[in-house]
């Protein structure tokens, strides 16, 4: 099985380098490098990762660099705008329906330990965390049940948000 990288090439749907670098370009990787070294300069570090998505939008690896900037940031609001796209394009390339509340537990191997499955799981982990950080709690623990139902074992921790989930609201002297 293969899949599009969005960049000319077919790539295997288990191939972590697609997922996390290949296919970059060189200029992309630099603005990404420089964002990095001058993380501390918000405006710049921000410029330089708006470059890098101009010149490869989509991109995993440019996703996962704006996902980050604004999660460590604390701009969880922009980070979740950035977390919808990484849901679809982990939608994507896993061939899974866009609607997350549409995938089931046999539309991929989400058992398994490849990256590609797992690169799914750990988005939508993301956005059931930023949805409970902003207040948005139904939504938030759609998304933890939704994990739970695809992942039975708990390889990605999604028990840990539901326990987040159940504290919340609750008084500390309860």
């Amino acid at each position: 099985m293969s899949m599009a990288t969005g960049y000319g090439e077919q790539a295997p749907v288990q191939d972590v380098e697609a997922l996390l670098g290949a296919g970059l370009p060189k200029e992309a990787a630099q603005h990404l490098d420089l964002a990095a070294s001058l993380y501390h300069k918000d405006d710049v570090a921000l410029d330089h990762l708006r470059q890098a998505e101009r010149i490869a939008p989509a991109h995993p690896a440019v996703l996962i660099g704006l996902y980050r900037f604004y999660f460590y940031k604390g701009r969880l609001a922009e980070c979740l705008e950035v977390a919808l796209v990484c849901l679809s394009e982990a939608a994507h390339h896993n061939n899974l329906p866009d609607d997350w509340r549409q995938v089931q537990r046999g539309d991929a191997e989400f058992s398994s330990y490849d990256m590609m499955p797992r690169f799914f799981l750990f988005v939508l982990k993301g956005y059931a965390y930023l949805q409970m950080r902003l207040g948005n709690l139904d939504e938030g623990l759609a998304a933890v049940m939704k994990l739970l139902d695809l992942d039975p074992s708990d390889k990605i921790g999604a028990t840990l948000l539901l326990e987040v989930h159940q504290r919340m609201g609750q008084d500390d002297d309860d």
